[in-house]
């Protein structure tokens, strides 16, 4: 706690307050486990960009309010578990300066994400219901990898600002 600044803590809230608004705000539902498909997923990637391992309670909290204020109580604690993992993933992969380094941390945060929903969902609704979340939570993962590697080519801008 003691290397944590006003200014970092400030900027883990700012991440965990964007990470909700791009969860809940532009979501395609799911019909089949009645979840829903957003791009909260790169906010998730930026704040572990910005804030290393910070950008981890950011990824829980934005990810579990969209949840709590969606009405989707079932999901709020395993989407904060598995968001976290997420972030985890990204941050303990991610290495500054290598692209390639950064979409297979991207990718593999996103395998965690499917395979977690999956998980989650076999046991909520069945194997054939989780199998038919499988191929929205794909493409809500390459649409977080993809905005992650936009993320990743504004980094030296966006630390600069946030400097």
């Amino acid at each position: 706690m003691r290397n944590l600044s006003v200014k970092r803590l400030t900027l883990a809230g700012v991440m965990a307050a964007l990470v909700f608004v791009m969860t809940y705000v532009p979501k395609v539902p799911v019909p089949v486990t009645g979840g829903y498909v957003h791009l909260g997923d790169g906010a998730i990637f930026l704040a572990t960009l910005l804030l290393g391992p910070l950008g981890i309670p950011a990824a829980a909290i934005g990810s579990g309010l969209s949840d709590l204020l969606g009405g989707y109580m079932v999901y709020v604690i395993p989407t904060m578990v598995i968001k976290a993992l997420v972030a985890l993933v990204a941050w303990k992969l991610y290495k500054e300066g290598s692209w390639l380094r950064a979409i297979v941390a991207f990718v593999l945060a996103e395998a965690v994400m499917v395979a977690g929903y999956f998980a989650l969902e076999w046991v909520m609704y069945g194997y054939a219901a989780a199998l038919g979340a499988v191929g929205p939570n794909i493409i809500q993962g390459v649409a977080g990898v993809v905005l992650g590697a936009v993320c990743v080519a504004l980094l030296p801008r966006m630390k600069r600002i946030v400097k």
